[in-house]
């Protein structure tokens, strides 16, 4: 999902990237949305993807920063059972080996909600390649199963 109040299907450059790239790494893309840069329209889309059992996985896009129209964070807080900090401090570590200090500026951010993995990154192409290759591509499959593995014992 992009967030952003100037992309659409026809200008999403950094959405297409992403979706490219996660097909090319094997995983299905069930569908894309766009959404203003506004609390209530980002939050129900989310809420709206959770509600489809085909999806596993929910990547946003854009609206991470510090910018006063860039609300991702703010949308989703309470929406994550379990926070993934891992996920955004690796992230702001491999940027800071790419653009230096400038990498404190992403709030990219990940947790699980109703067992699925959500994940905010930066609307910028060189951002979200950085997060195909090094974190997504090589660990979608491995975050999912973990926040859905069953508990020995869990039904007695």
């Amino acid at each position: 999902m992009t967030v952003s109040d100037t992309r659409d299907a026809t200008t999403d450059t950094g959405g297409d990237l992403l979706a490219a790239g996660l097909e090319e790494g094997g995983h299905r893309v069930v569908e894309r949305r766009w959404v203003p840069d506004d609390r209530d329209a980002i939050r129900g889309a989310v809420e709206g993807l959770l509600d489809d059992p085909a999806v596993q996985v929910v990547l946003l896009t854009g609206g991470s920063g510090l910018a006063p129209r860039d609300v991702t964070p703010e949308a989703l807080a309470g929406t994550f059972e379990r926070e993934i900090p891992g996920f955004g401090e690796l992230f702001r570590m491999l940027s800071y080996e790419e653009i230096g200090a400038a990498a404190m500026l992403s709030r990219a951010t990940a947790g699980v909600a109703r067992g699925r993995i959500v994940a905010l990154l930066p609307g910028s192409r060189g951002a979200l390649r950085l997060a195909l290759e090094k974190l997504l591509i090589p660990e979608l499959g491995h975050l999912y199963g973990e926040a859905n593995k069953e508990t020995p014992g869990a039904d007695a």
